[in-house]
């Protein structure tokens, strides 16, 4: 590389250059990758470095097992459960990361990075001097049972991960599905339109938990339906064992209609697309409260009610 930092006779650069030195130094079990980025930023101050170098950090910290994964892009990765990055060693990730980008991070700041995508856009927010965004949101299981319409068997979201701009969700294909014995016989293929109805799912839960000042109001789950899909397209054959990665965005919020983009991967591989997914919705009706007390029946009478007070029954008519 020809460049100010590797030109030692010129007084100006000698500074640039000991940094670099500086710079080798920190990032020598990082991958030459992270290295080369973390160069270009320190000359550019250009952001989009920064993921190659936060992940290139984060590697540096992990177990081998887990380098796969990360060189996936997989912005759900979660620190401690999916990556075994305890607390001390987080300080460590952050403390080399301070170093390599020039910035101060708070130790109170740190407390809500649950995955990797909140890290690197926590990074690239405090970097450009922008205020980060709120983090993320993990969604289990059962959370997911208990907010969503749809339920098992029918229900093709096993976890989610939720921001204001969008949500992204995993469902591993087990095999069991009870249409994957038909669909087809010793050839289990998870079909197409299933695909499509995991990613509708998905926009639902937007609806209902996402963060978006289109959205006015608390969304009945009830009133939530399919109107229309466009530009679909498959990419892959998908089978048990495979795990789908699932990703929409809002495209358009407009009480009584929502529209999303969504898409589906596995592992690197892209799986299925859709570029418009239409769904209609209301919200609920708030409950009216009345500021009078309640009347009690036996104080409303009518003029007939009175006059037949006095009069007797008569019976056997």
């Amino acid at each position: 590389m020809a460049s100010a930092y590797e030109n030692p006779s010129s007084a100006s650069t000698a500074p640039v250059a000991g940094e670099e030195a500086a710079l080798r130094e920190s990032l020598k079990r990082c991958s030459p990758e992270t290295l080369k980025a973390a160069l270009e930023f320190r000359k550019s101050n250009d952001a989009s470095y920064l993921p190659v170098i936060v992940l290139g950090i984060i590697e540096r910290f992990v177990e081998p097992e887990h380098h796969a994964r990360l060189r996936e892009a997989d912005e759900d990765l979660r620190v401690v459960e999916d990556l075994g990055i305890d607390s001390l060693t987080m300080m460590e990730v952050v403390i080399l990361v301070e170093e390599v980008v020039n910035v101060s991070i708070a130790n109170e700041e740190l407390r809500n990075l649950r995955t990797v995508g909140d890290i690197k856009i926590f990074i690239d927010h405090k970097v450009r001097g922008l205020t980060p965004p709120e983090p993320s949101r993990f969604l289990s299981i059962e959370d997911l049972v208990e907010l969503m319409p749809q339920q098992p068997p029918f229900l093709f979201l096993q976890e989610a991960t939720m921001t204001s701009n969008w949500v992204s969700a995993k469902y591993r294909i087990a095999g069991d599905e009870h249409f994957l014995s038909g669909h087809f016989p010793e050839n289990p293929v998870f079909p197409a339109s299933i695909l499509i109805e995991s990613l509708g799912q998905l926009a639902v839960l937007y609806l209902l938990e996402g963060n978006n000042d289109q959205v006015t109001g608390t969304v009945d789950k009830g009133s939530i339906y399919f109107t229309g899909c466009e530009g679909v397209r498959c990419h892959r054959v998908c089978r048990p064992g495979d795990v789908l990665k699932l990703s929409i965005k809002p495209k358009r919020i407009r009480h009584p209609l929502a529209t999303f983009e969504g898409s589906i991967r596995v592992g690197q591989e892209k799986a299925a697309f859709a570029e418009e997914i239409t769904l209609t919705f209301d919200y609920a009706s708030p409950v009216a409260e009345s500021s009078e007390e309640p009347v009690a029946e036996s104080r409303i009478e009518s003029a007939s009610e009175a006059e037949n007070k006095d009069t007797p029954a008569v019976s056997g008519v």
